[in-house]
């Protein structure tokens, strides 16, 4: 058990620290909760009707954070997000960590800064405690010829200015080995990455290698590959090739998917089998034992 910022007890998933910033190594993601399938839109629309209802939302919440895993990451103001985050603190009595990725505004000649600033205030009025500039601002700028990322220094001030802590979201791995070569002041990366190497861009063993070596802790995304690998392959795979001060992010849509993640990446990390109740078909009868079969059939 652990003392949440609200002085209470909660459950005790592993932890890390960001920039003096306790997290969880599990993250909460939201494109499951804002209709980003990485699928159909036939599919969006079934996640956008899902969580239509904020109490929806704050159902799954809930038991990430009876779990420990208090961080929500994605943007501030998504659908519902407010509502049901504070919905789930006032049933558990506990604070839910919202890490933002907010996007930011620019043209052919750079940043807009006027319009950056007035995003990051609004980022912190939302509550908002990492702030990590989404990948399609942050990979835009990215220069691999100079091999930095252009004003991001003046934004990783701008957001220490407001009181929360920089980072950046990229889809692209040189990111954070141009960030760490140049000193940039970020205290964590969000990085994709998953055993089939889906929405990457590099083979899967050298992003491996680039978050292994990464001088800040990396928050990975799509372990599931948006549902394209199961979760028993999914999470073994990224908890065992991951440092411990690294963290996991996951989508879910029901509390029951909460748990079972929640219960497989327990088990996985504590190095114990996990209790995966298996999905049933006729066809597998033939590989039950022989007693199991004789009494599903005379039942």
């Amino acid at each position: 058990m652990s003392i949440s910022l609200w002085g209470v007890k909660m459950a005790e998933f592993p932890r890390t620290v960001v920039g003096g910033l306790s997290l969880p190594r599990m993250i909460i993601g939201t494109n499951w909760f804002f209709g980003y399938s990485h699928c159909t839109p036939a599919k969006n629309q079934l996640i956008k009707q899902s969580f239509a209802d904020p109490k929806a939302l704050a159902d799954v919440l809930e038991v990430f954070l009876r779990a420990g895993v208090n961080a929500v990451m994605g943007y501030a103001d998504g659908p519902n997000l407010q509502d049901a985050k504070k919905d789930a603190e006032d049933r558990v009595g506990a604070e839910l960590i919202l890490i933002a990725t907010p996007g930011l505004p620019f043209t052919s000649e750079g940043l807009v800064l006027d319009e950056v600033a007035r995003i990051l205030d609004n980022n912190a009025r939302l509550g908002a405690r990492i702030c990590m500039p989404h990948t399609s601002v942050t990979d835009v700028l990215v220069d691999r010829l100079t091999r930095r990322i252009r004003q991001m220094d003046t934004v990783c001030q701008m957001i220490r200015e407001r009181g929360m802590i920089p980072g950046l979201s990229t889809h692209l791995p040189e990111t954070i080995i141009f960030a760490d070569e140049t000193g940039l002041d970020v205290e964590t990366y969000i990085a994709i990455y998953n055993a089939m190497g889906f929405l990457m861009p590099l083979e899967v063993d050298w992003t491996a290698q680039i978050i292994r070596s990464a001088k800040k802790p990396v928050i990975t995304i799509k372990p599931m590959a948006a549902g394209q690998i199961r979760p028993f392959q999914a999470l073994n795979f990224v908890w065992n090739t991951i440092r411990p001060q690294d963290m996991v992010t996951v989508g879910t849509m029901t509390p029951a998917e909460a748990q079972e993640l929640i219960d497989l990446s327990l088990a996985i990390l504590n190095k114990h089998n996990a209790e995966i109740e298996l999905q049933e078909t006729r066809s597998k009868s033939v590989y039950k034992p022989r007693d199991e079969q004789r009494s599903e059939q005379s039942s």
